[in-house]
């Protein structure tokens, strides 16, 4: 599909804002005066003139902002637009966030891209909590917790999939629309991916929100939509229940997985453990379709690049390969934690980069990643340093890891700290860790389950990848060395840490901060990328890792 956007804007009656956010647009535009007074059709004709790049529509009666917005979308379609940008003419939206948008939709080309509003104090209190009965209306209505705000009109439309939808359905045609279209693409298992935008209501801003006539047309709607999920219940309950975040999935199978396998090396040792694993890695691999499937779509991407030892055509024993790696890697990982392997295996060329932390008592960062046996770096580091390893998962069994290994290794300094999201309250207790000389470790190559929108979006491997936000924000609060730290089993069975410097301080210069973290995100999925391609059977993320960032994502993979 080729890629060509322009932008929409309904407008009723306003004169205030609309010149100024037209001149910031570079986009074509296709304006729709929904009947409004003379003085203001005249103004907008004059903007039409000016502006090469505005298609002025009239309505000969007013149909409401859904209507204004339903011919733009048609409009736009007849012109032969790919995807429309939904902007309102009050000046509330953020059009910084414009190439935001268009860079996630032109990589997610079937997707609805649309704002989730980080308010300021302009916001009228009555009407920023009000939304929250809309809010709660549209998570009954779509079972699910996945649309964050409804009501945001700075969106982009995928045209195709949003004109038969129009087509199908009469949608409501005034304030309601913004909340219908987006259920009714919801029940339509579009994917909707929600970023956060600023939105302001300027002093001098003018709504046409009619307080009686609305809110009843809104009730009207969602009566309308609760019905309409009642008729499509048992479909949302099979898309609940075949949909999940990967942190949710994958629990079950990686805590008993390893469960047995400890069991089985206390009991006997790597040839017992590994007589136990093996049949349970061969279930996976015949029952997990969509971890087969992850690994084949990664496969696929990794062999179109020359320096992978992955062939051109990936077939499915390439995928076994990929999962009997998993396993071997779950037995050397037993191997660490009790000191069968040793220091000497293990090449560690930039070692005097740790060496001199360390030695100054500073605390760092260590951004890791489920590429490759990064258990053998913390093992490793604790075994000659003495150095406690505070380790950040995103999994709800950390406390029952932490008595594992406890088990499996008494003198173990490492500590499993289990989070559902990166807060200020992690900070705080990470930055104790840090003054006091300790390592903290984050993997940064997951989305938490509650971070929609906190993403950063990278090119991997040829597409673009969500990336969390949160492992570089909690780096910038610790204003502390930030390192990358990947360990890679070579073809002669010994390891090589890969182990460099991404900043000395990601917060040390407050303005510069969020341009920091942006590049050291990148940096870090560079970094992830080469490797991932060096050691594709070392990766581990068994599901779709170029998922939109939303929480109803599909992620079956079973084993972790």
């Amino acid at each position: 599909m080729m890629f060509k956007p322009c932008v929409v804007i309904p407008n009723y009656n306003h004169t205030h804002a609309i010149e100024e956010t037209i001149s910031q647009l570079e986009l074509p535009i296709i304006l729709v005066d929904d009947c409004s007074n003379s003085k203001t059709a005249d103004f907008l004709s004059r903007l039409a003139m000016r502006f090469e790049h505005v298609q002025l529509y009239r309505h000969d009666r007013n149909l409401g902002k859904g209507g204004a917005v339903m011919t733009g979308l048609r409009e736009a379609a007849k012109s032969g637009y790919s995807h429309a940008l939904q902007v309102d003419a009050d000046g509330q939206h953020n059009l910084v966030d414009v190439n935001r948008f268009l860079t996630l939709a032109k990589a997610n080309p079937e997707s609805l891209i649309t704002g989730i509003p980080e308010y300021d104090a302009s916001v009228p209190k009555a009407r920023y909590y009000a939304r929250y009965i809309t809010h709660v209306w549209v998570w009954i209505e779509t079972l699910s917790l996945e649309l964050k705000d409804s009501m945001c009109g700075f969106r982009i439309y995928p045209l195709t999939s949003t004109i038969q939808l129009l087509d199908s359905t009469s949608l409501g045609k005034r304030m309601d629309f913004d909340i219908e279209v987006l259920v009714r693409h919801y029940w339509r298992e579009t994917s909707i991916i929600q970023i956060p935008t600023k939105v302001t209501y300027p002093e001098q801003g003018l709504s046409h929100f009619r307080a009686w006539e609305d809110n009843w047309l809104i009730s009207k709607m969602h009566t309308k939509l609760f019905f309409g999920m009642l008729w499509r219940l048992p479909s949302l309950f099979w898309r609940k229940q075949k949909q999940a975040h990967w942190s949710a999935v994958a629990e079950r199978g990686s805590f008993w997985g390893l469960k047995l396998t400890l069991m089985g090396y206390r009991l006997g040792g790597r040839y017992l453990a590994k007589l136990l694993l093996y049949p349970a890695i061969g279930y996976f691999f015949l029952s997990g379709g969509s971890t087969r499937r992850a690994s084949q779509a990664f496969l696929q991407k990794v062999a179109k690049h020359a320096e992978s030892p992955i062939p051109n055509k990936p077939n499915w024993m390439h995928s076994f390969a990929h999962f009997l790696s998993f396993g071997s890697a779950s037995l050397n990982r037993l191997d660490a934690w009790v000191q069968k392997i040793t220091r000497a295996e293990v090449d560690f060329p930039n070692k005097a980069l740790l060496i001199d932390t360390l030695q100054r008592k500073q605390g760092a960062v260590l951004l890791t990643s489920h590429l490759g046996h990064i258990e053998m770096c913390r093992a490793l580091a604790e075994t000659q340093y003495r150095t406690r390893i505070n380790v950040v998962v995103l999994t709800e069994n950390a406390n029952k890891f932490n008595k594992m290994l406890a088990e499996l290794n008494p003198d173990s300094q490492l500590n499993l700290i289990q989070i559902s999201e990166f807060t200020p309250d992690l900070g705080v207790r990470l930055a104790q860790y840090v003054e006091d000389g300790e390592l903290v470790a984050i993997a940064a190559d997951r989305t938490p389950a509650d971070s929609y929108g906190r993403v950063n979006y990278h090119s991997f491997l040829g597409e673009l990848a969500p990336f969390p936000q949160g492992p570089f924000l909690i780096a910038a609060l610790l204003r502390c060395p930030v390192f990358s730290l990947f360990c890679m089993q070579q073809d002669s069975g010994r390891y090589r840490l890969y182990f460099e410097k991404i900043s000395d301080n990601l917060g040390a210069v407050r303005a510069e901060r969020k341009q920091r973290i942006e590049q050291a995100s990148k940096d870090y999925a560079s970094r992830l990328e080469t490797l991932a391609i060096r050691y594709p059977l070392q990766w581990f993320n068994f599901f779709d890792f170029w998922c939109p960032d939303t929480q109803d994502t599909v992620t079956k993979g079973q084993i972790r």
